[in-house]
């Protein structure tokens, strides 16, 4: 299996696996053709490129890389590795020598070793175009379609020929089909961390209501002593889209003491409504954010807007716009 098939398979059990939402995609459709396993035979010799080559050495590496390329034409491949690694121990300096035998490399069906002679020569010459042709097309051999194609563009803008052209032709349209299936698993990945975060979003805030919600007391007058309080129970209230009865009261108010056993009972008949009761003189700051200039004052809030109110002990408004407003 090649390291791109891997790498896709690993992506797909990775998304069908960590939720209950399976993502299930089809296998992706490559060319294998001429795909074949790794060769694993034992490194070949490598020059020592701190050798210090001198002419006569370097004319007798041409030589022998010559007498190579006789042994390529005849078809004596293993006789030409030969020849071609008495070179580059006459000359490891020479890019276009370990070239030159991964290419045989890559002839004689050894992608591997092909491709360690070609890292060589373009370790050697950076622009070695034979370099990268011959890498390219060992990589194609081994499944390796994206690396095969990035390595085939850069050699046919070094040194364009009908070879790289060929091969070429055949690694893009596998390349194509591998980053097209990575950026639709990509889109996928990233719906599936946004749905997650949604849920999540979705159960902390199902976690908060219910917490807020524990906070109102259904059927009761619950008391407000301090603005944080307020704005505790009245966030409780907008998150469970409930009315908000806020009566403001004071201990030496007559009416107040009126009116006061209507507002419990209504509380009583009306158990989805919100009903709080401010004592002006103890909560002075909630007072003073609402700009209560007389009690008692009944103020309607909805969404945690102000909707209406009543001021002064009127029990039949009371009724009517509690009856109204709890309604809606």
């Amino acid at each position: 299996m090649s390291d791109s098939v891997k790498h896709f398979e690993a992506m797909k059990s990775n998304l069908s696996t960590e939720d209950d939402d399976d993502i299930v995609e089809s296998d992706i459709e490559l060319d294998n053709t001429d795909v074949m396993e790794p060769d694993n035979d034992p490194s070949q010799k490598m020059g020592d490129p701190s050798v210090e080559v001198t002419e006569e050495m370097r004319d007798a590496a041409n030589m022998t890389k010559l007498k190579a390329v006789d042994l390529i034409s005849e078809g004596k491949l293993e006789d030409a590795i030969g020849q071609l690694t008495e070179a580059i121990m006459l000359n490891p300096t020479s890019a276009i020598l370990y070239a030159a035998r991964a290419g045989v490399y890559v002839k004689l069906n050894k992608p591997n070793a092909a491709i360690c002679d070609a890292n060589v020569a373009l370790e050697t010459n950076p622009d070695s175009a034979k370099g990268y042709k011959i890498r390219g097309m060992a990589r194609a051999r081994l499944g390796q379609w994206e690396e095969a194609a990035n390595d085939l563009h850069v050699a046919s803008k070094l040194d364009y020929d009908e070879e790289i052209g060929m091969a070429l032709k055949k690694v893009e349209p596998n390349a194509c089909r591998i980053q097209e299936h990575r950026r639709k698993y990509e889109r996928l990945r990233k719906e599936r961390e946004l749905k997650n975060f949604e849920r999540e979003r979705q159960r902390k805030q199902a976690g908060a209501d219910r917490e807020a919600l524990s906070g109102l007391r259904d059927g009761q007058v619950m008391g407000i002593h301090s603005a944080s309080e307020f704005e505790t129970k009245l966030n409780a209230a907008t998150r469970a889209l409930r009315l908000v009865i806020l009566y403001f009261t004071a201990t030496w108010c007559g009416p107040c003491r009126f009116i006061s056993p209507l507002f419990t009972n209504l509380a009583s008949k009306y158990t989805k409504v919100v009903f709080l009761k401010v004592d002006i003189d103890e909560a002075r700051d909630v007072a003073t954010r609402w700009n209560i200039g007389s009690v008692p004052t009944f103020f309607f809030i909805k969404n945690g807007k102000e909707v209406d109110k009543v001021v002064g002990a009127d029990k039949s408004a009371l009724e009517r716009k509690i009856a109204q407003h709890a309604g809606q």
